[in-house]
């Protein structure tokens, strides 16, 4: 069984589970509300439909866990939609943080209803993720606890790294060391925790718990410093986000960093002051000319090949785990 099966037969459970989930809002009065939260999950709305709700790719990663891990993925569901939750809540506060204005070529909650009512949006979101998990209670009764325990860290460290991608905007004197705990943090945190608890759910022991929550780290690295990468030199119609943002908002991303670290032309125009959309062009070429290009290729293959080893220490189980080798791969050549 292939990825590309293994994902046409997961994804349209996990669906149903999550909008099984988001109905317990569906109610005449706040019948708004809930059109918000299925507009942001993709369901509904203006350019609803597959691209619009992502790839799933953190929920897909707990499920195939389990499965290479010999147990059945069905029981999971609960938890795959909980980290989905949890991943779209963090999407929808950061678009009001970073004042987003495009999630996946739609506009976002934020801009299509106002902060406030996004902010609601992202807590019912955080909300439904821990009732989800109360639906695991009765096949994994004694491991309920410490799923929670790692949601709720997780969630902690998601914080962290956002309070760092923030603060490091008005922060100068980085380096690419200040890079690694924030994406730690605000992204492979979460990719961690899916694995992790996959692990758990699929009866693994302790060690290989720890390792499969290993490749989860190292992927969720790869995943963000392909991401910096897209977000100057990918094209803006596959990403659905703008090329122009990391480099206009000031974000320390890890090719930003990098040209920095140079002191070369593009760094003495980035502390000259705020970046106008004509220059990003310019400034993109540049940093392709300082070796930020291939600096943060190199990067993401390094994290890739840490988060394979990791996962052959793991030896998953059959199609599943030849499953999770080609999700690797492919999460570190995707263009969008």
């Amino acid at each position: 069984m292939t990825l590309e099966t293994f994902f046409n037969t997961l994804i349209p459970s996990l669906e149903s589970e999550l909008q099984h989930q988001v109905a317990r809002l569906d109610e005449s009065r706040t019948r708004p509300f809930y059109e918000m939260l299925t507009y942001h999950m993709g369901w509904s709305g203006e350019g609803a439909g597959p691209r619009a709700t992502g790839k799933r790719i953190r929920p897909l990663l707990l499920l195939l866990t389990t499965a290479a891990c010999g147990a059945e993925w069905h029981p999971t569901l609960p938890a795959a939609a909980a980290v989905e939750f949890i991943h779209n809540f963090s999407l929808v506060h950061d678009d009001i943080q970073d004042q987003s204005e495009q999630r996946r070529g739609r506009l976002t909650v934020w801009k299509n209803w106002g902060k406030a009512h996004a902010i609601n949006v992202g807590d019912a979101l955080f909300i439904l993720a821990h009732l989800s998990l109360l639906d695991l209670k009765a096949r994994y009764s004694e491991e309920l606890l410490t799923v929670e325990a790692i949601i709720d860290h997780t969630c902690l460290n998601l914080t962290r790294g956002q309070f760092l991608d923030m603060s490091y905007e008005n922060q100068s004197g980085l380096t690419i060391k200040d890079y690694w705990p924030m994406v730690a943090g605000k992204t492979a945190a979460l990719f961690s925790a899916c694995t992790h608890i996959g692990a758990m759910l699929g009866g693994a022991d302790d060690s290989t718990q720890e390792v499969y929550r290993a490749f989860g780290h190292y992927i969720g690295l790869a995943f963000q410093v392909h991401d910096d990468f897209l977000g100057i030199w990918g094209d803006s119609a596959l990403t659905g986000k703008s090329t122009d943002s990391d480099l206009s908002t000031g974000k320390k991303s890890l090719p930003v960093l990098y040209g920095l670290e140079q002191a070369g032309v593009f760094a003495q125009r980035w502390v000259e002051g705020p970046i106008t959309t004509n220059e990003i062009p310019l400034l993109a070429e540049q940093l392709t000319h300082e070796g930020a290009k291939t600096f943060t290729q190199d990067s993401r293959d390094k994290m890739t090949d840490l988060a394979v080893q990791s996962l052959r220490q793991a030896n998953p189980m059959g199609e599943a785990g030849e499953a999770l080798f080609d999700l690797a791969e492919q999460l570190s050549n995707r263009q969008s």
